[in-house]
């Protein structure tokens, strides 16, 4: 208990005094993270928003495939990244083997399942209450993904948080792309496993409260949009109750 305690207080002087190793390894987390989010969003959402609407032969294999895409090991989908972006892979001429692009597009593949079979749930669910009135408008496949997706946009916000949390929170991937080299592909997990393992738990200690820190108030921006959505749309309302 006194050894977590002494690791606990130097963990948190740690954080209030932003050490700069600290603060490297936090910055360069919350951008790789960003980076494989944005690109895994623009094409999970256009993917999933279409998926929500378009009806074809193939579809029920296509969404069993993406769902059974979402259980996949982040060590795997590092493997294969691994084995694309090697010397003799198809991609190697890029040379971004152990590099921050590396881990980028690892990610970007381990959160793209996530990202698009959220969204397809979200827009089914909305195509099933409004997609009649839509069609019977000339709406056709492309546009009503589009307009349901752009209604359902704040609860396309908590799929982005996800997938955002899926990936700032991935481990196997980036260490087998990146390399975990100090000063330049090494992340907030990366270096919570390798600080651990050699013993420096205050450095470990301060880089989980940071990356819960994280979460949390991603969870909050969300909570704080939904509320005033909410307050929003019912404003009209108690308006008029209150003129009645």
């Amino acid at each position: 208990m006194e050894s977590f305690s002494e690791s606990a207080a130097t963990a948190l002087a740690l954080i209030l005094g932003r050490d700069p190793v600290l603060l490297a390894i936090v910055g360069r987390s919350l951008t790789v993270s960003a980076s494989a989010c944005m690109l895994a969003c623009s094409l999970g959402l256009a993917l999933g928003a279409w998926l929500g609407v378009a009806r074809f032969a193939w579809r029920g294999g296509l969404l069993a495939l993406l769902n059974t895409s979402l259980a996949l090991p982040s060590v795997v989908v590092g493997l294969v990244v691994y084995l694309l972006l090697s010397r003799s892979g198809p991609l190697g001429f890029l040379g971004w083997l152990f590099s921050v692009k590396a881990m980028v597009l690892a990610q970007a593949v381990l959160v793209l399942p996530v990202v698009a079979a959220l969204t397809r749930q979200v827009v089914e669910d909305a195509e099933q209450l409004h997609g009649e009135q839509l069609r019977s408008m000339g709406a056709g496949t492309g546009l009503r993904g589009l307009m349901l997706a752009w209604d359902e946009r704040y609860a396309l916000l908590t799929v982005l948080i996800a997938s955002f949390g899926r990936a700032i929170s991935e481990v196997g991937a980036v260490m087998i792309v990146g390399g975990n080299i100090d000063g330049f592909t090494r992340v907030m997990t990366t270096a919570i496993a390798l600080e651990t393992s050699k013993g420096d738990l205050p450095l470990a200690l301060a880089l989980g409260l940071v990356l819960l820190l994280v979460v949390l108030g991603l969870n909050a921006v969300v909570s704080l949009i939904t509320r005033w959505r909410g307050a929003v749309q019912n404003a009209p309302l108690l308006t008029a109750g209150a003129g009645a």
